[in-house]
């Protein structure tokens, strides 16, 4: 039996302590934020969770060297989406088919956890997701808005995606944006 913490609760695993974190939690837990990407040399990042606050990926832990430690999954960073990451992520429109998105929101989170203030190179070197879509310039900027956020010299809250007018804004479901402090 494996025990560790996952998302703030114990668990205990009966399964074969060699197999990957990866897949005692999509698998077991049924949390398949973490996403599988092929492991290995070919992993691009979207299985990244933290591991007593450090970003790993998932695919390169196994169960028994995550004994006794804490986890914390997408699904457990924030319930309501209320981390300054995600609420960035979707404000600098930086997701696109959100397959490696979870993974770059638990790298930078880490990241910010131990430097709020991060320039683009410690941005670069932290995480090292890989997306296929093309989301860097605007994932950096993520980062560094939920870093502003997280000192309190910002704030997010509900306002227009790009493109769409004030007035349809009204009657559509927001994005976010950033607002300076007064």
């Amino acid at each position: 039996m494996s025990r560790l913490t996952v998302n703030e609760r114990p668990v205990e695993f009966d399964l074969d302590p060699r197999i990957p974190l990866l897949y005692a939690l999509r698998e077991a837990m049924n949390l398949t934020g973490t996403k599988a990407c092929g492991g290995g040399p070919a992993c691009s990042g979207a299985c990244m969770v933290l591991v007593d606050g450090s970003a790993l990926r998932s695919c390169a832990i196994t169960l028994a060297e995550a004994e006794g430690r804490i986890v914390t999954t997408i699904e457990g960073l924030s319930r309501d989406r209320s981390h300054p990451v995600q609420q960035a992520m979707v404000a600098q429109a930086a997701i696109q088919c959100g397959y490696c998105t979870p993974g770059m929101v638990m790298s930078a989170a880490a990241l910010l956890q131990r430097n709020p203030a991060p320039t683009r190179k410690d941005i670069e070197e932290a995480v090292p997701n890989l997306c296929r879509c093309g989301v860097y310039p605007r994932l950096v900027k993520a980062i560094e808005q939920a870093g502003r956020v997280a000192q309190r010299q910002e704030r997010i809250s509900a306002a227009p995606a790009p493109g769409i007018s004030p007035e349809d804004a009204a009657r559509a479901v927001p994005a976010l944006r950033v607002l300076k402090d007064e």
